[in-house]
């Protein structure tokens, strides 16, 4: 064979391998969804298909911030159980991703399993037929989170629907300390024996559980929504006298609001109120010199705010707790201060603040004149644009005209703190979603 057959010969070999490649290319890439489905999932187990790379914003539909540690679950955690966290969305998207914490752990936390699905109805255990998808975390169905961290987990493609409920599994197998959890879900989630995570049914799922464990944060890949609106606060942000299961949070009003309203942001809310938190204390000691419980807003900002997916904006309601909650703060300025220094740290990442008046407790056992001039003399703060960006007036959209030291009898749960559904709706309604945009600062 001559020299100029052979390279003849080399070319047509190259030609050959290079269309039976684009052949294979071709025939893998311009497989339907389901098929594509099929070959990353294993034949028994649900589906797992990997999020795909379209165009999209990843934002944050359901948030908690981790509270404390669960009490009486400081030997074996939820070790040989499955715990099915039902949370609410705020908006949807095509694909979905999931925070685990194990912030207030002592030991390492195993999670050998985990699944997202969508449910079939509102407060129900059962997945909806073909939405149940194994969850990966680096590519392993099973991940070891290490005392006072988090991990996030793998994208999955799942359509995920706007204000819908989403089941969130997690199994343990082994004794893991105390449980990460937020105690005032204000929503039924389930506990199940022994590992059934990929079981679509709820059948397994006997025990009812009035809170959030290990699960954070559950953020989607959206064609709809620019961002997410993280909203830090006390137990009037985190509902704590809304109607269990209905979603009747104010945060719920505002969302739905931004998804709905011509002109309004196309923002996801995430709520991460915490009962009883203030802007300047701790709660209770962390054990072991871990992190307190109801750790205060200048201690968990970075975290549960600036930490947060595709955060754009920012709302603050925190202050009233340092007023009631012993030690009782009685200058009003170290409260402004503090509600300061949160609005100067999201403007160093350029994020939009919004800030709330603290709300009328006349009427609550813990009322006295002296503490009602300290509320008063932050609200005047606050509203002189000396505090945030921009102001939702709460105060003046709930209470009583004729006793504004009190909420109005029908925005008022009963305990002259806290509001009732309607008193939520109105905190929602009250809320101008113009706000959310602006270039305009506070005069720190």
């Amino acid at each position: 064979m001559t020299k100029r057959h052979g390279y003849a010969l080399l070319a047509a070999v190259l030609t050959i391998v290079v269309v039976v490649s684009a052949a294979i290319y071709i025939g893998v890439t311009g497989a339907d969804d389901d098929t594509k489905d099929q070959l990353s999932a294993s034949p028994r187990g649900p589906r797992n298909s990997a999020a795909p790379a379209s165009a999209g914003t990843w934002v944050g539909t359901w948030s908690a911030s981790p509270a404390g540690a669960e009490p009486g679950t400081e030997a074996r955690g939820m070790a040989g159980r499955s715990v099915r966290n039902v949370v609410h969305t705020s908006v949807g998207g095509e694909s979905a991703r999931i925070t685990l914490s194990n912030l207030y752990g002592t030991q390492p936390l195993t999670v050998t399993h985990a699944s997202v699905a969508v449910a079939t109805t509102s407060n129900n255990p059962t997945a909806a037929a073909g939405t149940l998808r194994r969850l990966t975390f680096r590519g392993d169905t099973s991940v070891v989170i290490q005392p006072g961290q988090q991990i996030v987990s793998d994208a999955v493609r799942v359509r995920v629907p706007h204000d819908s409920d989403l089941l969130v599994t997690t199994f343990s197998p082994t004794a893991s300390g105390p449980v990460t959890y937020h105690p005032h879900a204000r929503q039924i989630s389930y506990v199940a024996d022994g590992d059934h995570t990929e079981d679509p049914s709820g059948s397994a799922y006997h025990e009812q559980s009035p809170y959030w464990r290990y699960l954070s944060a559950v953020d989607v890949l959206s064609n709809e929504t620019d961002g997410t609106v993280v909203v830090i606060g006390d137990s009037i942000t985190d509902g704590i006298t809304s109607t269990m299961g209905a979603n009747r949070r104010w945060t719920d009003v505002l969302a739905d609001r931004l998804r709905q309203e011509a002109g309004a942001p196309r923002y996801s809310v995430v709520n991460q109120g915490i009962s009883g938190n203030r802007v300047l204390s701790d709660g209770r000691p962390g054990a072991r010199g871990g992190p307190g419980a109801n750790p205060s807003g200048l201690a968990r900002f970075g975290r549960d705010v600036l930490g947060r997916t595709g955060v754009k904006a920012v709302v603050i309601a925190l202050g009233i707790n340092d007023i009631l909650r012993n030690p009782q703060e009685t200058d009003p300025r170290r409260i402004t201060d503090g509600l300061r220094e949160l609005t100067r740290q999201a403007h160093a990442r350029g994020l939009r603040v919004v800030g709330a008046t603290l709300m009328p407790f006349g009427g609550h056992r813990g009322y006295t004149p002296a503490l009602e001039g300290v509320r008063q003399a932050v609200n005047k703060e606050i509203r002189a644009g000396k505090v945030f960006d921009a102001v939702v007036d709460f105060d003046k959209a709930l209470r009583d005209p004729y006793d504004p030291r009190a909420l109005l009898d029908r925005y008022d749960s009963g305990d002259n703190l806290h509001p009732s559904d309607e008193g939520f709706r109105r905190m929602g309604q009250s809320f101008d979603p113009a706000d959310l945009k602006g270039s305009s600062a506070a005069e720190l």
